[in-house]
């Protein structure tokens, strides 16, 4: 009967200590989503997703054409595009930093990273 009551605490401590762990990872705040615009390599526009508070459209021009860009709350997508192929505006919204939204025709690629590059600078 104590060898019960032991294995029965052990079991209730384990399943507290694994629910404490869960609620502090659930409840951390998420690192910051910092959206990079390139053009031809250099960098044009800089947006921190988790500061945008209503949706945005921010028009990319250049000499090879032009990328509509639109911007939410946590996420960025290419709206629409004039270029031939449109595999940028079908990459669809970017929310992680898994792949970039590139647009080869324009020259324009879209990623994600943790933190601003002034903030990078400063750290």
């Amino acid at each position: 009967m104590v060898k019960t009551k032991i294995w029965v605490f052990l079991i209730l401590a384990i399943l507290v200590i694994a629910a404490a762990a869960s609620a502090l990872v659930l409840t951390r705040p998420a690192a910051g989503r910092v959206a990079r615009i390139y053009v031809d390599g250099e960098l044009v526009r800089e947006v921190d997703l988790d500061r945008v508070a209503a949706q945005e459209r921010y028009t990319v021009r250049t000499d090879r054409g032009e990328n509509v860009i639109l911007l939410e709350p946590g996420r960025i997508r290419v709206e629409s595009a004039d270029c031939p192929d449109q595999i940028c505006v079908k990459a669809g919204w970017l929310a992680d930093s898994a792949a970039p939204i590139v647009c080869l025709p324009h020259r324009l690629v879209i990623e994600l990273g943790g933190e601003t590059e002034l903030d990078a600078e400063a750290g």
